[in-house]
């Protein structure tokens, strides 16, 4: 299984302001939607507050009418009218910020995701060796979506909740100055509270985000190997581990359900000891004033009515407020994940130097030259001195000579692990040597435009990989811009053609998921026809016909040698049938050469390469 990577899943702390600051740039384009969003808040808190008021008046108003014996009075009729306006208002309020807290999460979670898939597509290979695909699958799809949601809610609430708790504390001390400082006495108890649960909230959401990221990770890899785990009949020892997954997911869940589900009521009981402790103040003499005479007590019935709902009014924000910071404290550890992804520096990427030439390029362009104004050419590439270690410490390649020229198919034989696809990954600069220079033309390739170089390339995998879609989009992604007989142009050329124009959709055929609906070798002619199209100045190919059977080797074998016709190219193979007319074969051996010639000066050394070949060839009569 996967070793999950929770490198940066480790609680480093509390609230993180710097952080969540960073998060809320990417709400720059929607600033005017917050914006309405703060303004809603604002007006809907003013309207609640004017609510308890305009019942006040209106109590008061009937009591005066009723005590005179008196109809009810046209200034009653006119509260009753703007209480109703006032709820309607309210309400177009409530229909106005849903919509835009709506259109908020949307945009946010779209440019959330666009960030962090166009900084995917930026990161070199060594990025994707130390990370799983279910961690950066959650990152793209649930983290994105937990802050998109975040943003605009909390942004409302801290507004209207902010705006409710000082408007009520001012209109509660101003009808009644003794009951309203009493409430103040819940403020200690509530930040001592919110500090305590804030540490053990981080620290379990975190472990969510960990557990799930291994969860998706888990259940990526099993759909992923379904056929060898169906081979190897492995499907309990699966479910175990899934299991356990989902155990430990369920515990860190529930540890966190349950300190939300303390803090939460621990606020309104808070906020309630509050509402008491005013009413034990000043609750009895209000009473007896109600009783005898209301103006004994300084408050008219009215008001002890409106004092009562901005009591109870009281808790709503501070219980809104606490269970939004429960939640920017759950949300903390996706913020971290999605902002650590967004702000990844590329390990490979174009100096200043280089991106100071292509645009120079722009402005002036050069005829014929390539966008960083350099040859638009490859003519020979050399391996000077190259070091380079996946790990400090344990060197692959040490001191590595090696020149390829022009038109020249270089071969790579030898032992598993000992530096063949090192060797290739460095040429294609997906990774980049640690000591020394891979030089192309003599100019050391980091000089030159990484996408220039690459799209230089043309890479022929061991196991193609087509994406869903048809066969003419499949080989048209080698160039976006290919006409339909360039496409089939190029199928023809590698032999392609024929299969595809005995399927019943021919072109339009779809593949299926990676190329399921075809043959190891039909993914294999449609991978080389699609490298072919690209026109590429360098082949790479790593193990192309290792997959297939002898019959639809023989078939691929005159492709990729059409492929290869007059362009440098590197070639890992294990078949070493295959390889006999590369212009040189090279034995790499402990990450260095250790024989090198043609197939038939090899033969004729009686070394390494001819005790593999002989052994080969042994095992193919014996099948």
């Amino acid at each position: 299984m996967t070793e999950p990577y929770i490198e940066d899943d480790t609680y480093h702390g509390g609230l993180d302001l710097a952080l969540w600051g960073r998060i809320v740039r990417h709400v720059a384009p929607y600033r005017a939607l917050v914006g309405g969003l703060a303004l809603c808040g604002v007006v809907v808190a003013a309207l609640e507050i004017a609510l308890p008021l305009i019942t006040a008046r209106l109590i008061d108003t009937a009591k005066a009418a009723s005590l005179a014996g008196a109809e009810p009075p046209r200034e009653m009729w006119i509260w009753i009218t703007v209480y109703l306006l006032v709820a309607c208002a309210i309400a177009g309020c409530v229909y106005v910020f849903i919509d835009l807290a709506g259109r908020t999460a949307t945009g946010v979670a779209f440019d959330l995701r666009q960030k962090g898939f166009a900084r995917l597509q930026e990161l070199p290979f060594a990025y994707f060796d130390r990370r799983p695909v279910g961690w950066l699958v959650t990152r793209l799809s649930s983290d994105c979506g937990k802050i998109a949601n975040l943003i605009p809610w909390v942004s409302l609430d801290v507004f209207w909740g902010s705006c409710m708790i000082v408007g009520i504390a001012i209109a509660m001390v101003v009808i009644n100055p003794v009951l309203g400082l009493a409430m103040l006495v819940i403020v200690p108890p509530l930040a001592i509270a919110s500090a305590i649960f804030q540490s053990k909230l981080l620290k379990s959401s975190r472990l969510i985000r960990r557990t799930n990221s291994q969860l998706t990770a888990s259940f990526n890899e099993c759909i992923m190997g379904v056929r060898t785990t169906k081979a190897l009949v492995r499907e309990g020892r699966n479910l175990d581990e899934f299991s356990r997954l989902s155990t430990s997911m369920f515990r860190c869940s529930m540890t966190n359900h349950l300190q939300s589900a303390i803090y939460l009521p621990l606020m309104v009981t808070l906020t309630s000891i509050g509402v008491g402790v005013a009413i034990w103040r000043g609750g009895e003499g209000v009473l007896v004033g109600v009783a005898d005479d209301a103006a004994a007590a300084g408050l008219t019935l009215g008001e002890l009515v409106a004092f009562m709902q901005f009591a109870g009014l009281f808790s709503m924000p501070i219980q809104d407020l606490a269970r939004w910071f429960t939640e920017l404290q759950r949300g903390q550890a996706a913020a971290e994940r999605i902002q650590s992804l967004i702000d990844e520096t590329p390990e490979i990427a174009d100096s200043p130097e280089v991106l100071d030439a292509i645009e120079a390029q722009v402005r002036v362009p050069k005829p014929g030259a390539a966008i960083d104004g350099g040859p638009d050419r490859i003519e020979s590439i050399e391996f000077r001195g190259v070091a380079f270690h996946y790990k400090e410490g344990e060197p692959v390649l040490d001191a590595f000579d090696l020149s390829v020229a022009p038109g020249e198919t270089l071969a790579l034989v030898g032992p598993t692990g000992h530096g063949k696809s090192t060797i290739v990954s460095l040429a294609a600069r997906f990774y980049e040597p640690t000591g020394g220079e891979v030089l192309i033309d003599g100019v050391d390739y980091r000089q030159r435009s990484l996408e220039w170089y690459q799209s230089s390339l043309g890479v022929v995998q061991q196991s193609p990989h087509l994406f869903s879609g048809t066969i003419r989009e499949n080989i048209r992604y080698g160039r976006l811009d290919a006409t339909d007989e360039e496409i089939e142009a190029a199928a023809r050329s590698v032999s392609a053609h024929e299969f595809v124009t005995r399927l019943e959709a021919g072109y339009d055929t779809k593949v299926g998921e990676g190329g399921a609906k075809l043959s190891v070798g039909q993914r294999q002619l449609i991978s080389l026809a699609r490298a072919l199209l690209s026109d590429p100045k360098v082949v790479i190919m790593d193990e192309a016909t290792s997959s297939v059977d002898t019959e639809a080797e023989g078939v691929i074998q005159v492709a990729i040698e059409r492929l290869l016709e007059n362009r440098i190219a590197f070639v890992i193979a294990h078949r070493l049938s295959t390889i006999r007319s590369a212009d040189r074969i090279l034995v790499i051996e402990d990450g260095q050469i250790a024989e090198a010639g043609t197939h038939a000066e090899l033969i004729r050394l009686r070394g390494r390469y001819r005790s593999l070949y002989e052994r080969q060839a042994a095992q193919e009569v014996a099948r």
